[in-house]
């Protein structure tokens, strides 16, 4: 017994040094040298489970702080590591993870490893341009500054000087804030870049701050089309919430709809956030074409639609049978029955498409397996889930699709 009573004293010891490393690490995007020591500045990850494992647990220290400081423009970083104690090999017969590697292997070569190099790299800051080509600027009151701030959106590229190395560094920030991110082949010239940059005044200068991002990939369709896919886009915490990403999505849009050769644009694998900016943003878009006038919503949803959405706005079909449901909500008094009940209706026919395959699939594969009459029994069975799973659904996006309007509501 005097065994495992030890081992759980040595089992504690050890529980002490373990760090949650969203804890641990510490971001700051850093204009003047005040913001070092306010913590105020400070930001965490939401993710570091692909660099810490599922756990995101850093073992062997006491107190562990990663300090990842970036220079708000440039994004020059600072990367230190402090803690209080540390696991000894010699006494405790473990070896303390090596956090300094982990995080090395992705952030690029060339940061600074003490405060007074990072400082004095700060005082350059002024000479920090954006890259590439304008394409919107725009402001935001800033009810704590008391004024309007200006925002500009740049589209660039791997040509912009600088632009590369800048790239690497701003792309570290996707392993702390998307769950599944991952470092995309620069060399590829199919990739688009577009950054938000906020503009800020320092002793009479003015400077440009990193905002966010957005990546996009040109696809090839034959003969001669190319279909944007949206592959990444960060606002950084400090800015989340204020519109940024709405203006970015908004702007991207309008550049690739000015081109004759783009079909139509696409997201990869898009998050939930996404889609629901996304819907805003197309809804506020189509909101004034013809073929969405009332009249023509309660008609129902029509090639016309497809067709105009596609070649004005290069939005493809799946998403303009969003913009149309959420339009004819808008155009519905869901408190007359026949209205709302035919609204109901038509969207509930698209959502019961993939069910009604299953359906076939399931009956097909039974039909080898099972007898007739269990294969009736178990359909009704599936029917009633069904429409509780579809009632389900149809109620989910209905209230996403009511935010949608609130938010145009206040635009």
């Amino acid at each position: 017994n005097l065994f495992f009573s030890g081992l759980t004293a040595t089992e504690k010891k050890l529980a002490e040094y373990k760090c949650n490393t969203n804890e641990a690490i510490q971001l700051k995007l850093v204009r003047f040298p005040e913001d070092l020591e306010d913590e105020n500045t400070t930001f965490n990850p939401e993710y570091s489970h692909q660099v810490f494992g599922d756990d995101e647990v850093a073992f062997g220290y006491k107190g562990l702080k990663i300090l990842l400081y970036y220079i708000a423009g440039n994004l020059s970083t600072l990367f230190r590591i402090e803690y209080t104690s540390r696991v000894n090999e010699k006494f405790d017969c473990v070896e303390a993870d090596d956090v300094e590697s982990k995080i090395r292997e992705i952030i690029p070569p060339g940061f600074c490893t003490n405060t007074d190099d990072f400082v004095s790299l700060l005082e350059k800051e002024v000479n920090f341009k954006p890259f590439g080509m304008l394409l919107h600027t725009y402001s935001i009151h800033n009810e704590e500054a008391g004024e309007d701030i200006t925002y500009q959106i740049y589209k660039a590229d791997m040509t912009c000087p600088g632009f590369r190395e800048y790239h690497e560094r701003l792309q570290t920030f996707l392993m702390w804030f998307i769950e599944t991110a991952s470092f995309i082949d620069v060399d590829d010239e199919r990739w688009n870049y577009f950054l938000v940059f906020e503009k800020y005044n320092k002793d009479g200068a003015t400077l440009f701050a990193t905002v966010g991002y957005m990546t996009v990939y040109n696809y090839y369709v034959y003969p001669d089309k190319t279909r944007p896919r949206v592959s990444q886009m960060l606002i950084l915490p400090p800015f989340q919430g204020e519109g940024h990403g709405a203006q970015l999505l908004e702007t991207v849009h309008r550049y690739y709809m000015s081109s004759p050769t783009v079909l139509d644009i696409t997201a990869e694998d898009p998050s939930e956030n996404y889609v629901k900016l996304r819907d805003f943003v197309l809804v506020k878009l189509c909101q004034d074409l013809v073929c969405f006038s009332p009249v023509k919503l309660m008609q129902g949803f029509s090639q016309e639609m497809v067709t105009e959405a596609q070649q004005k706005l290069k939005i493809n079909k799946q998403h303009t049978r969003r913009v149309y449901e959420i339009l004819r909500l808008r155009a519905t008094n869901m408190g007359d029955a026949e209205q709302s009940r035919s609204y109901r209706l038509d969207v509930k026919r698209r959502l019961i498409g993939p069910y009604k395959k299953k359906q076939r699939e399931l009956a097909k594969m039974r039909r080898c397996l099972r007898p007739e009459e269990m294969t009736n029994q178990l359909n009704q069975i599936d029917l009633n889930l069904q429409r509780e799973q579809l009632e389900e659904s149809f109620q989910q996006l209905v209230s996403d699709y009511r935010r949608v309007l609130e938010r145009l509501a206040q635009a």
